[in-house]
């Protein structure tokens, strides 16, 4: 975040939408807020890397469908090029299966076009904040899913991870860096390696990509049941 000019640090954000209208909508509810300011705006995915690498934003708002380009490419080309700038993606498309795409691709959260401005501007702050935002609906998708059998499996699965353990697997659920979770739990990034490698273990997961999904689907799953 860098300063404006009367003083307070300001979010810069990077839109990347192909509809013109999508853009003026979104910059017209950030005007209305004091600390927060569009730095640059593109409706493709070259456009708007070159952009972003020039405007170093906070955060990209990216849509999943661009001109002659894909939303969850430009999200991963953010992740692997450009990891400060973090990414919001926003979809018409509101599905589980989508939102879990886009968090998968490096997205740090996934709303609807339906919302209502506001919630947009929510959305923004929750992931400068550290969180993973989703929208409501996508939300308890997920956590329907969850709670489903398969779901309840993994959930007893998880009654199998020590307190320490389930704390890590927490932090990841919340979209905590591996450094982040070491920070806050005082504890070095070697041992936070280590939880997560036992924890994968436990829980019969592949990846780091599996951990996160099954993180994130615990994590709602508590926050709407």
């Amino acid at each position: 975040m860098k300063k404006s000019t009367n003083g307070v640090k300001s979010i810069r954000v990077f839109l990347v939408d192909d509809h013109p209208l999508v853009r003026q909508a979104l910059k017209l509810a950030m005007r209305h807020e004091r600390d927060m300011e569009v730095c640059g705006e593109a409706d493709d995915r070259d456009e708007a890397l070159k952009g972003i690498a020039d405007a170093e934003p906070d955060l990209a708002i990216v849509d999943l469908r661009l001109r002659d380009s894909d939303g969850l490419e430009l999200v991963r080309d953010l992740r692997d090029q450009h990891p400060k700038v973090l990414s919001l993606v926003l979809s018409m498309q509101d599905e589980s299966m989508t939102a879990e795409r886009a968090v998968r691709a490096g997205a740090r959260g996934y709303i609807s076009k339906r919302e209502a401005p506001c919630k947009i501007i929510e959305a923004v702050r929750k992931v400068l904040g550290g969180e993973i935002y989703w929208s409501e609906k996508a939300a308890a998708q997920v956590a329907s899913k969850f709670a489903s059998p398969s779901g309840a499996a993994n959930c007893s699965t998880i009654d199998n991870l020590s307190e320490r353990e389930l704390q890590v697997f927490e932090q990841v659920g919340l979209g905590k860096s591996t450094n982040e979770i070491a920070d806050s739990l005082h504890i070095d990034i070697s041992t936070v390696e280590t939880y997560r490698s036992r924890i994968k273990d436990k829980l019969n997961l592949k990846s780091g990509s599996e951990l996160l999904q099954t993180a994130i689907r615990w994590c709602l799953a508590r926050a709407y049941h």
